[in-house]
Order: structure tokens, then C-alpha cells, then sequence
């Protein structure tokens, strides 16, 4: 297997961190791509050109994270990342969907961000921010009530890689103000050692 990766992607560093928690590391070669490239090493596995794209032995190509983590789990069924048994499968899957909902608005906000400032949309700037706050503030409330404990699963990975890309990326956003339970949640899965090996590069 081969996977795609930009070190600075929270997408593509949710599949590294799960390689690392589930053993698969070693197996899979990696090759760091540029984005929004038209001379990208990546377009001619993945025309859309985002990563994580993940190619199979047999040359099958996986894009997205969640696909690539729903692969994953295939190979290691003794160590389910996405549980989707019973009720509280359904709630690693429910948390997880809050993480990424977090991450897809940052990345939104991210975007409008890169454009001339001339260009950029007030009421975008504004949405995002709500909507990043709000669901943080929610994030705040959860983690205060035992959410995101436990063994490492996608929703662990998923929130931990959207604060960690806040934290070094994306750092027009304090989110830690007022939230003392989710940024104690941060601090101790960053320093687990999945998490310490794929750091991104301080944007």
C-alpha cells in the first residue's frame, strides 16, 4: 500500500495516526505530495487532489478519511477504530461526525482565509467563527462528561487532529478560552506517541 500525504493535512493526519495505533505503519510506503498543484505526484492517482489517498496493492485508490479508516479496520478487526455494533458503535460513529463537522468548517474558514483580504467575506469569516465556537463549546460539555474516553477509536483521532491543526495551523482561533475540560483533553492525547510522531509543521 501506498498512501499520499501533505504533513500539514489534519485529514491525511487522522490515517497516519491510526497506521501508527494499529500496527500498519511499517507496511505502507508514503510519499509527501504538494497541493493545489497542477504538477502534483498525486493527480495521477487522485485527480480531485486531496489527500489522504491511500492505493491499494491491487491498484485500487481510496480517498477520504473515513473510507480509508473503514479499510483499515478490515485488516485489523481485533482492533475496530469504528465500531458500528450496537449502541455504542453508533456513538464512536456520532462523535467522530462532530470532530470532522469541526474540521470541515476550519477548513472552510481556512480557505476564505487564503484569498486576497480584499476578497474575503465578512459574513463567511463570521459564520465560521460561530459555527467553530458553538461546536466547541458543545466539545467542551462532552469531553466534561467522559466523551472521547477510553481506547483510541476515529472519534479520539478526529477531534485530536483538528485541535492539534488549530493549534499549529490554524491559530486565528483561540479555541482553549473557557473550555479548561477540552484543552486538558488535547494536551494528554498529544502527547501520545501516534500523536507526537505525525505533528504537522506550525503554519
Amino acid at each position: 500500500m501506498k498512501l499520499f500525504y501533505s504533513p500539514g493535512s489534519p485529514y491525511a493526519r487522522m490515517v497516519r495516526v491510526a497506521l501508527i495505533e494499529l500496527g500498519l505503519d511499517a507496511e505502507v510506503e508514503k510519499q509527501e505530495v504538494t497541493l493545489r498543484d497542477p504538477a502534483s505526484a498525486l493527480l495521477p492517482y487522485n485527480p480531485v487532489g486531496r489527500v489522504p489517498t491511500l492505493r491499494l496493492d491491487d491498484g485500487t485508490v481510496l480517498t477520504e478519511s473515513l473510507l480509508i479508516l473503514s479499510y483499515l479496520d478490515t485488516l485489523r478487526p481485533d482492533r475496530p477504530l469504528l465500531p458500528r455494533d450496537g449502541s455504542d458503535g453508533w456513538i464512536t460513529l456520532a462523535r467522530f461526525g462532530t470532530a470532522m463537522g469541526l474540521m470541515d468548517g476550519i477548513a472552510v474558514w481556512n480557505r476564505e482565509l487564503r484569498r486576497p483580504e480584499h476578497e474575503r467575506s465578512p459574513s463567511m469569516l463570521a459564520l465560521e467563527l460561530t459555527r467553530a465556537s458553538r461546536t466547541a463549546d458543545a466539545l467542551e460539555l462532552l469531553v466534561a462528561d467522559g466523551a472521547y474516553g477510553g481506547p483510541m477509536d476515529a472519534a479520539r483521532i478526529g477531534l485530536g487532529c483538528v485541535l492539534g491543526y488549530c493549534e499549529r495551523r490554524h491559530r486565528t482561533w483561540d479555541w482553549r478560552p473557557g473550555r479548561p475540560a477540552l484543552a486538558a483533553w488535547y494536551d494528554s492525547i498529544a502527547q501520545t506517541p501516534s500523536f507526537q510522531a505525525t505533528l504537522p509543521p506550525l503554519g
